[in-house]
C-alpha cells in the first residue's frame, strides 16, 4: 500500500497489461491497444470480454484480446474503465478469424467484430447455460449414393477427416435433408457444423431437416431477423458448446461452434451471401477461411455453379460431387426454350414476338388437367414497370422532366404517368419516331397474373414477390406467379420461365451466371415427368445449359471467359468509390504490386447540367498471387487518408458482387 494515494487505481498483480480492440471508425488505429488493467477488475477482465474504455478523451466500447505481463508501449498508459461484461464473446479463433478477414477485404478487425459478435442482452447473459446434449446417431446416407463421390465425402466426415468439396444437387432433390444427413454425421463424430443459407425461407426448412435427424437440442437457428434477445440467446448457446449444429443466413458464418467439423454454403452465387456492411465480406469466402484455419471441412453446394467455384474445382482444392448424366436425364424435367425446333416455330410463328408462346400454354395446360400447380417466374415485381415506343422500342419519356413513363398500378385505364414527376401523359408521341403507341417492357408480376387468370378461368392464380411471399403451395391446379427468388416450395408439373432476355440483358458482368440460377432454382422443383418451358432463344449458351442441366459445363465456359478477360475470379479486383478529387488523390498515392493495373476512373450516376457527376468508380485489379499485396496497398492507402482527417469518404470493395 506504501506510495498509494486513497482512490488511487493500482495495476493488477499479474498481467496487469491488456491488449484492447477499440470501437472507433478510424482505419489508421486498427491495431490493438494496451491499457492497465485495474486490481478491482482483475478478476472481471478475462480475456474477451466487453469493455468500456477512455480513448482520445472519449468513452468508447473495445474488446479485451489478451492479457499481458509488460508492453511495449513507452508512454502512460490508461486503464480499463469498465468491464461491461465478463462473458468472453471474444474467442482467441474468432478474433483470429476477424483479422484474417479484416486484411483479405482492406477492412478493420472492428467491423467485423460488429458483423461477428451480435448486441448484448444482458437479462439472456445472465441466464444459467444449458448442459450438452448427447450426441445424435448416425443417420441414414444413403441417399448421397447418387453421387458417386457422395460416400467417400461422408466417410471423411465420419471419420474427421478433412474434405473440401462442390456439390451440384440433382433437381428436385431434396437438398435440405442431405446437408441435414453431412451435418448430423458431423455431430455424431462429436464435431460443430455451420451450414449457411441466403434466406429466411431456406433456414426454416433446414432447421426443420437438422432437427428430424440430429434432435432439437443439437440445433440452434440464427438469422437477422430473429429479435435481439433470442439471436442473443442462441449464438451464447453456440459459444458456450450447448449445440453442436448452426443453421442461418450470412449472420451466422461468424458462429464461435466449438470443434469445427464442416462448414456448407447452399447456393453461393446468391448476393444475399455477400454482406452490405464494411468490410464486405462474402459467405463463401469466409467459409473458406474458417475451413483452412480450423481444419473441417467445407461444402460450397447448389442447383447452378459459379466461377468462382469453378475455380476451387480446377485448382484441385475442392474437388466436385456430381451426378452420372444418365442420374441427371433421370430426375430432370423436360425443358424447352424457343426456337429449338423446325416444328415448333411452324406451329407458332409468332413464337419468338409474344411473351407467352402457345408452347408455353400447352405445357400450363398438361399440368393443370394432370392436377398440378404450375409455376409462373417473371424478373420484375409489380405491375408495368415501364413503357417504351410500340414503333422504335425506344423508352417512353416524360416530355416535361424527360423521366420513364409507367402505368400506374392496379388498373390500365388510366394514361401513362411519369415515374420521376407524377405527371401523366394523355397524348404520347414518341420523340424518335413519333408514334403514338406504346407497349411494356417488363410486365410485373400483378399484370402477368391478370393475363394469365384470364387465359385459365377457374384457375386460382397465386402471387408471390416483394412484401408478400409465400412459403409454400398446395398440391392442387393453380398458376404461382412470382419473381426470380421468391417461389414458393412446392411439387410443380410446369414452370414458365419468362421474359429470359430481360435476365440476360443485364449490364452485368454476372447476368448470365445470375441468370441461370435463377431459372435451375425454379426447374428444380418441377416434376421429372413436368415441363419447363424458358423464354430465350435456344442459342444462348445459359439456356443450353439449363436445357442439358449442366451448370458444370456453363461455369467452366464462365470461368475461361473471365480469366481470358481478366476478371474475377481469374483475379483480384477492387471496386474503389468516392468524389472525383478524392479518389484521384487515393489513386495516386496508391503504391500497387507488379502486376497492379487501374481500370478508370468512371462516372457514378447521371452526370448534371454542366457534364459532372458527384462520384467516380476505379478498378484496381492484380494477379491472385499479388491479391493480399493489393489488399494490403488499399489498407496503408486508407489509413493514410484517416490519419490526415480528410473529409470525402472513400469506399473500398474487393472482389465485388458488381463492378459497374
Amino acid at each position: 500500500m506504501t506510495g498509494v494515494r486513497k482512490g488511487e487505481l493500482r495495476p493488477a498483480a499479474t498481467l496487469p497489461v491488456a491488449r484492447v480492440y477499440v470501437d472507433v471508425p478510424l482505419a489508421h488505429l486498427d491495431r490493438p491497444f494496451d491499457y492497465l488493467v485495474p486490481d478491482s477488475l482483475d478478476e472481471a477482465a478475462v480475456p474477451g470480454c466487453r469493455l468500456r474504455l477512455r480513448f482520445a478523451g472519449k468513452q468508447v466500447d473495445g474488446f479485451l484480446l489478451e492479457r499481458v505481463a509488460e508492453s511495449e508501449f513507452g508512454g502512460r498508459m490508461e486503464f480499463i474503465g469498465k468491464v461491461v461484461s465478463a462473458e468472453p464473446v471474444l474467442t482467441p479463433d474468432l478474433a483470429a478469424l476477424a483479422r484474417a478477414v479484416a486484411d483479405r477485404y482492406a477492412g478493420m478487425v472492428i467491423d467485423v467484430l460488429r458483423l461477428a459478435i451480435p448486441p448484448r442482452h444482458a437479462k439472456v447473459e445472465a441466464e444459467p447455460p444449458g448442459e450438452p446434449p448427447d450426441r445424435p446417431a448416425r443417420p441414414d446416407t444413403t441417399a448421397w449414393a447418387r453421387y458417386p463421390r457422395g460416400p467417400a465425402f461422408v466417410e471423411a466426415l465420419r471419420n474427421r477427416r478433412q474434405a473440401h468439396a462442390v456439390w451440384q444437387a440433382l433437381p428436385g432433390e431434396d437438398w435440405p435433408a442431405r446437408l441435414a444427413e453431412l451435418a448430423a454425421t458431423a455431430a455424431a463424430s462429436d464435431r460443430g457444423a455451420v451450414l449457411v443459407v441466403p434466406d429466411y425461407r431456406d433456414v426454416a426448412r433446414l432447421h426443420q431437416a437438422c432437427v428430424a435427424r440430429a434432435g432439437e437440442e443439437n440445433v440452434v437457428a440464427l438469422s437477422a431477423d430473429a429479435g435481439p434477445a433470442k439471436r442473443y440467446r442462441a449464438w451464447l448457446a453456440v459459444k458456450r458448446g450447448t449445440v453442436r449444429i448452426v443453421v442461418g443466413t450470412r449472420a451466422s458464418v461468424f458462429a464461435p461452434v466449438q470443434r469445427p467439423g464442416l462448414f456448407v454454403v447452399w447456393d453461393d452465387g446468391d448476393d444475399l451471401h455477400a454482406d452490405p456492411h464494411a468490410p464486405y465480406p462474402h459467405v463463401r469466402d469466409v467459409l473458406i477461411q474458417r475451413a483452412h484455419t480450423s481444419g473441417a471441412s467445407l461444402l460450397v453446394a447448389g442447383f447452378a455453379r459459379t466461377a468462382e467455384a469453378q475455380l476451387l474445382v480446377e485448382t484441385g482444392w475442392a474437388p466436385e460431387i456430381i451426378a452420372a448424366r444418365d442420374e441427371v436425364r433421370k430426375a430432370s424435367p423436360r425443358i424447352t426454350s424457343l426456337g429449338e425446333t423446325d416444328q415448333q416455330l411452324a406451329r407458332d410463328p409468332a413464337a419468338r414476338a409474344a411473351r407467352i408462346p402457345s408452347v408455353a400454354f400447352e405445357a400450363a395446360r398438361e399440368a393443370l388437367g394432370k392436377g398440378r400447380p404450375v409455376l409462373v417466374q417473371v424478373p420484375r415485381g409489380g405491375y408495368v414497370p415501364a413503357l417504351a415506343c410500340q414503333q422504335c422500342r425506344g423508352p417512353a419519356r416524360c416530355r416535361r422532366c424527360a423521366g420513364p413513363l409507367g402505368l400506374p398500378a392496379g388498373t390500365e385505364a388510366r394514361p401513362p404517368t411519369c415515374r420521376w414527376c407524377g405527371v401523366p401523359d394523355t397524348a404520347f408521341r414518341c420523340g424518335t419516331c413519333g408514334s403514338r403507341r406504346l407497349r411494356a417492357i417488363v410486365v410485373g408480376v400483378k399484370r402477368t397474373a391478370e393475363e394469365l387468370g384470364r387465359a385459365f378461368a377457374g384457375v386460382p392464380v397465386l402471387g408471390s414477390g416483394g412484401a408478400e411471399v409465400l412459403k409454400n403451395v398446395d398440391d392442387r391446379p393453380a398458376l404461382v406467379v412470382a419473381t426470380p427468388g421468391a417461389e414458393p416450395v412446392g411439387d410443380y408439373g410446369a414452370a414458365l420461365l419468362l421474359d429470359g432476355w430481360a435476365l440476360l440483358g443485364r449490364a452485368d458482368l454476372r447476368a448470365t451466371e445470375e441468370t441461370l440460377r435463377r431459372w435451375m432454382a425454379a426447374a428444380a422443383m418441377v416434376r421429372a415427368d413436368g415441363r419447363v418451358v424458358v423464354l430465350a432463344e435456344s442459342a444462348v449458351p445459359a439456356v443450353q445449359a439449363l436445357v442439358r442441366w449442366d451448370p458444370v459445363w456453363h461455369a467452366g465456359q464462365e470461368l475461361a471467359g473471365r480469366t481470358e478477360l481478366g476478371f474475377p475470379p481469374a483475379v483480384r479486383m477492387a471496386s474503389v468509390d468516392g468524389p472525383a478529387k478524392a479518389l484521384a488523390m487515393f489513386l495516386d498515392e496508391l503504391k500497387l504490386p507488379a502486376s497492379g493495373e487501374i481500370l478508370g476512373p468512371v462516372p457514378l450516376g447521371e452526370p448534371d447540367r454542366d457534364g459532372n457527376t458527384e462520384k467516380e468508380r476505379a478498378l484496381v485489379r492484380t494477379t491472385r498471387a499479388d491479391g493480399r499485396a493489393l489488399a494490403a496497398a488499399l489498407a496503408t492507402a486508407q489509413h493514410a487518408r484517416t490519419a490526415r482527417k480528410e473529409p470525402d469518404p472513400i469506399r473500398v470493395r474487393l472482389d465485388p458482387l458488381e463492378l459497374v
